[in-house]
């Protein structure tokens, strides 16, 4: 993984590296200063890819369907030193665990023995196919982030609503809104069960574990629940989405 800053105030730290999710979301709690995010520089990627180009001479990079990450990927890819090594760069289009699946999805076709070139052709035709939506508790985060996209058109209105967005083409975008948190996770749930043909699902929380547990076991039904990824986010997305986030990501057939 090439990790994503983050910053509070004058402090930077490597997400999954120099702060542990813990510490970050006791420290959202208490902080004054809002952390903002920031993307790897185009050498973070050519040291990772250089890196990883010495133990072998086939790369797949799967990564954040925003701007400035996928772009810095793009650069780093131009500039890196070992060339003899074959590196396909994909954009997931989506973030959080749509993201995650896609790369599951292309670990487990590779331990199959399958090429580079036929990996990377199964995750750009799997990509429109991962969906994910999360319920938010505030849009406030998105909006000091600057992801908001066409959530912004949420805001004033929201009252005691609780927002519906997924990741689309580098902006969160608003889907839905609902009325109580209660309705927010059956609109989660109906979301799951309305594909036919789920080949990879996950759960993904802030700030809620027992939230997070009560939805895999409410899915069950529909997913097995010993094949259900349950992941909390980060401190980059958490960021973003804030206390009390929860989300489903979905990849089908």
């Amino acid at each position: 993984m090439v990790p994503i800053y983050l910053h509070f105030g004058t402090e930077t730290y490597r997400d999954g590296i120099d702060i542990s999710i813990k510490e970050f979301y006791d420290r959202l709690a208490s902080c004054k200063t809002f952390p903002t995010t920031s993307a790897p520089s185009p050498g973070d990627f050519i040291a990772a890819f250089d890196t990883l180009a010495a133990e072998t001479d086939e790369i797949l990079g799967i990564f954040v369907g925003f701007g400035a990450t996928r772009d810095a990927a793009i650069r780093g890819a131009e500039q890196r030193k070992k060339r003899e090594c074959q590196l396909e760069i994909i954009d997931s289009r989506t973030a959080a665990m749509g993201l995650g699946l896609l790369v599951v999805a292309a670990a487990k076709m590779a331990q199959t023995g399958a090429n580079l070139e036929q990996t990377a052709d199964m995750v750009r035709k799997s990509t429109p196919k991962a969906h994910t939506r999360f319920v938010l508790d505030t849009l406030e985060n998105l909006r000091r982030g600057g992801r908001i996209g066409t959530a912004q058109l949420f805001l004033g209105t929201l009252l005691n609503y609780k927002p519906i967005v997924a990741p689309i083409d580098g902006r969160v975008q608003g889907v839905a809104r609902v009325r109580s948190r209660k309705k927010a996770i059956e609109y989660l749930l109906n979301f799951a069960r309305s594909f036919t043909n789920i080949i990879e699902l996950a759960v993904e929380y802030t700030t809620t574990p027992d939230e997070a547990t009560s939805l895999m076991a409410r899915l069950d039904p529909t997913f097995p629940k010993e094949r259900i990824y349950v992941s909390q986010m980060g401190p980059v997305l958490g960021t973003h989405a804030g206390p009390g986030a929860l989300g489903i990501a979905v990849l089908e057939q």
